[in-house]
């Protein structure tokens, strides 16, 4: 149950405060209105880069066509395109991560030599290389369609396709893959989806997460089709057995086409569907919790309310903030029903017991100059608000990136959450400079102060695995996950 106090300023949770006593409540902010030029449709999540800005990509847009961008904006909503793609060099970008060596890298959903997507390498001033063009090989064997990447521990990037692959049980366009790459652009299949007749294992797979136990899981993923009733699966990628098992097949009532996973603090695997739940098949979908040992509990089934007005077809799982609390944003339903029939979209939170809150509602005003349909993931900032992009609206209905406040506080971030005695590791923050120690689990360190938002590290002899903690003149800044020694 929520208590509202006149006007809105204290609010407080019984499951799990969203917000501390004294909040006014969430400040939403459009920070930029895409106009073509610059790039439209931005459907993926941001990421921090070790500048303090955010980097991301549009659909469409660009100054070479309609095929996407990579750009970056300042938390302030400075925005700079740093490469139009231009169809050959690939179309339709994906989400980017910063790479250990500073560099970006990505993929392109189609587009390139085959029009069937690749891997790309960018810079932070935006030279682009291209690291491999899918369907290279005959049948598209090698996969087609790809999704983000992650980074291994091992220096290797880590993706997934929608598409392609050696079993042929989806023909004609394939099942899907799990491949891996070389920062050199060096690609293996890894595994094909759908080697069996109704693809039990599932089919056409979404973004793929690293595990933060590595010693038994290598990470976690979602297909959006197949598995035991063709609603989806969550499945692993196991070390242990060096292969991908499937934990847990979707029914449909409890959610259709799971569209990615979090790894939560408790090691509990969150995410949505798209569709399904108690309460509508097509304008439903669902927030779940997942065990790594395959048990499902719904948290939460979307159009509860009449009208969807608590939001309909989350696009993106839900991420966990500092605050413990999961925040999210649905595609369609809310208060305003100016984006007929569906609805605008929303931001919520959700505690782990499965109390949800509207945030915000998208499009109050006519012609959504403040977005509409967020596809995309939220991302936390170390300066505590959460930014995000929407499909849609804007001041030129070519989608916007926004900014939302909960009154978090700042904290600092780890660009890796492992790591051995002696090694360096990067700490990401806000208002660094003239930091006075650097603590892993309250065992100081010896560091440096690169810029205001990031600071190198060294694993002190002695470390145990806990939270880092950053002095600065402004107060301590602890980290928003632990970091794990390892042996």
């Amino acid at each position: 149950m929520w208590w509202w106090t006149a006007f809105g300023v204290l609010a407080l949770l019984t499951a799990a405060a969203l917000a501390s006593p004294g909040n006014p409540g969430p400040a939403f902010i459009t920070l930029h209105s895409f106009d073509g030029t610059d790039g439209e449709s931005p459907n993926a999540a941001l990421v921090q880069g070790t500048d303090g800005n955010l980097y991301g990509t549009t659909a469409g847009g660009g100054a070479k066509g309609n095929f996407g961008t990579v750009f970056t904006i300042t938390t302030y909503g400075t925005l700079a395109t740093l490469h139009s793609f231009d169809g050959a060099d690939g179309a339709n970008p994906r989400v980017v991560l910063q790479g250990s060596d500073s560099n970006f890298y990505g993929t392109t959903e189609s587009g390139g030599a085959n029009n069937a997507g690749t891997v790309f390498r960018i810079t932070p001033t935006g030279t682009l290389t291209t690291l491999h063009n899918f369907c290279s090989l005959t049948g598209c064997a090698d996969g087609a369609n790809p999704l983000g990447l992650i980074q291994g521990d091992d220096g290797n990037f880590y993706g997934m396709t929608m598409a392609g692959g050696a079993a042929g049980s989806c023909s004609p366009a394939g099942c899907g893959t799990l491949f891996g790459i070389t920062p050199s652009g060096l690609l293996t299949t890894l595994y094909a989806f759908c080697p069996e007749k109704g693809c039990p294992d599932g089919s056409n797979p979404n973004d793929l997460i690293q595990a933060t136990d590595s010693s038994s899981s290598f990470g976690y993923g979602t297909t959006g089709f197949g598995g035991t009733n063709n609603a989806g699966t969550v499945f692993e990628v196991s070390r242990i057995h060096g292969m991908v098992e499937t934990l847990y097949s979707f029914s449909g009532t409890n959610g259709l086409f799971p569209n990615g996973v979090v790894e939560a603090s408790n090691t509990e695997l969150y995410g949505t569907t798209e569709n399904g739940g108690t309460n509508s098949k097509t304008l439903g979908g669902t927030v779940f919790q997942l065990t790594t040992n395959g048990v499902l509990t719904t948290l939460y089934s979307f159009c509860a309310k009449s009208g969807c007005k608590d939001g309909s077809n989350p696009m993106a799982p839900p991420i966990e903030a500092t605050d413990g609390n999961f925040y999210g944003t649905t595609s369609g339903g809310g208060a305003n029903a100016s984006c007929l029939p569906a609805g605008c979209g929303t931001v919520f939170a959700i505690t782990t017991s499965g109390v949800l809150k509207t945030l915000y509602d998208f499009c109050p005003q006519i012609g959504c100059p403040d977005g509409s349909k967020p596809y995309a993931a939220l991302v936390q900032d170390t300066n505590g608000s959460f930014y995000g992009a929407t499909h849609g609206g804007g001041a030129n209905n070519d989608g916007t990136i926004f900014s939302l406040s909960v009154s978090l506080d700042p904290f600092v971030a780890l660009t890796r959450t492992s790591g051995v005695v002696g090694e360096k590791v990067n700490i990401l923050g806000t208002n660094l400079l003239g930091a006075t120690s650097v603590s892993f689990n309250g065992l100081a360190t010896t560091f440096e102060a690169d810029s205001a938002s990031e600071i190198t590290a060294t694993v002190p002899t002695g470390a145990t695995t806990g939270f880092v903690t950053v002095t600065t003149p402004s107060g301590i800044l602890k980290s928003n996950a632990e970091f794990e020694v390892n042996p």
